[in-house]
């Protein structure tokens, strides 16, 4: 409720992975359905808004044609979002749970090698280029699909615009790292990975 006793609005989705699963017809933007999902893997490895199925999805095209930082993340949240949500009824996308997060949940699952993990979450981390990175990243998203994890999309694109900025990437990686160690499994039931981070 806001202050003069009116209900606050609720903020539109603004990206394809907010929107809901819905068995819509392609092309159809009030949900995301298997048609919509093969379109935006279709862009895995291309370059952001050459891929014509794609263009119906973005947010971030601009009237210019420039290739930004955001459409770039953007193009690779989409792509990244559709692998992990394909074939899948049950939403993906959940707010408040940072790429970190969720790598600490695949580390502590029991279905793969702990130092496998580390190793992959740390080579994607540090790649030199958001190509590299997508790259590694996409393998680690595959991993999650196996597991039934779910991660904040709209917080990875924002953090892969920082990812694309010297002044900012060194945070963006503090971060990761944050989320990542400080989620180690410390309980007795080892279940740590669908609940969202203390806001």
């Amino acid at each position: 409720m806001t202050s003069n006793g009116t209900k606050a609005a609720t903020a539109a989705p603004r990206y394809i992975w907010e929107l809901p699963l819905h068995p819509t017809r392609a092309g159809d933007l009030s949900g995301v359905n298997g048609a919509v999902l093969a379109a935006l893997r279709r862009g895995i490895g291309r370059e952001a808004g050459t891929v014509p199925e794609m263009w119906p999805y973005y947010r971030e095209l601009n009237d210019s044609g420039t290739l930004t930082a955001k459409l770039r993340a953007e193009h690779l949240t989409m792509t990244l979002f559709a692998v992990h949500q394909q074939s899948n009824p049950k939403r993906v996308h959940q707010r408040q749970i940072g790429i970190g997060t969720a790598m600490a949940a695949l580390r502590d699952s029991g279905t793969f090698s702990v130092e496998a993990i580390q190793r992959r979450f740390a080579t994607f981390a540090t790649a030199t280029s958001l190509t590299e990175a997508g790259t590694h990243l996409r393998g680690l998203i595959t991993q999650l699909r196996s597991i039934d994890q779910r991660l904040d999309y709209t917080q990875l694109m924002n953090d892969l615009v920082s990812w694309q900025y010297p002044g900012s990437v060194g945070g963006v990686r503090r971060r990761w790292g944050m989320q990542f160690f400080i989620n180690q499994k410390s309980d007795e039931s080892g279940q740590p990975s669908n609940q969202p981070e203390e806001s």
